[in-house]
């Protein structure tokens, strides 16, 4: 039992003893200078801490690989536009990607990036469906993108060096769960030099 929690405590033994008897076990000096804030916090509010979103850090490894590639574009190609991909996973299948595609359109714009093509995916509500063999199933909402033709293809022209990163409206587009999409920009980034550059900045991932 940590200091805090000995505040006006009564022994089991005490308990059972006679009221009148009872004493309570007061912390020293010294056993307040070994309690740390967390557990000075848990004893305030009765609750363990809430774990912190991992939106920051996927979001600044992220820009990193974006960072580099615009470099690296930037020393190699002189004044030619640096060419992504547009990407748009469409959630029915009478839904068009239209809408998607104009507001990429204008987020590629303003960044002077130059669409080179446009591809897009039926959502695929996911299934025990494991990304790598021995990995855990999916948590995500639909299909990681990696079981999507339309993303096996922007990887494909990524990889032959028709793109140096693919621009997605969001990052549920990709996957809402935490480690897929980290996995897809650690991997896009790591082995093509490649980045992912979303309309809708991260933010905490859905429940699924």
């Amino acid at each position: 039992m940590s200091p805090p929690d000995q505040i006006l405590s009564v022994s089991a033994a005490q308990a059972h003893a006679d009221p009148r008897e009872t004493v309570l076990e007061m912390p020293t000096f010294s056993d307040w200078m070994d309690v740390d804030n967390a557990s000075i916090r848990r004893w305030h509010h009765g609750a363990p801490l809430v774990r912190p979103s991992r939106s920051g850090q996927l979001c600044r490894l992220r820009q990193q690989f974006r960072r580099a590639a615009e470099e690296r574009h930037a020393r190699r190609a002189g004044d030619r536009q640096l060419r992504v991909l547009a990407y748009s996973l469409v959630l029915g299948r009478g839904a068009s990607p239209d809408e998607d595609w104009h507001t990429l359109q204008v987020e590629a714009e303003q960044h002077d990036y130059a669409i080179g093509a446009r591809l897009h995916d039926l959502a695929v509500p996911a299934a025990v469906s494991p990304y790598f063999p021995g990995a855990r199933p999916s948590r995500g909402v639909y299909l990681p993108p990696w079981k999507r033709p339309g993303w096996g293809e922007v990887e494909r022209l990524i990889r032959g060096g028709f793109a140096s990163g693919v621009i997605v409206l969001d990052r549920h587009n990709i996957s809402s769960d935490d480690d897929e999409y980290h996995a897809v920009i650690k991997h896009l980034g790591e082995r093509y030099g490649a980045f992912v550059h979303l309309v809708i900045p991260e933010e905490p991932a859905v429940p699924t």
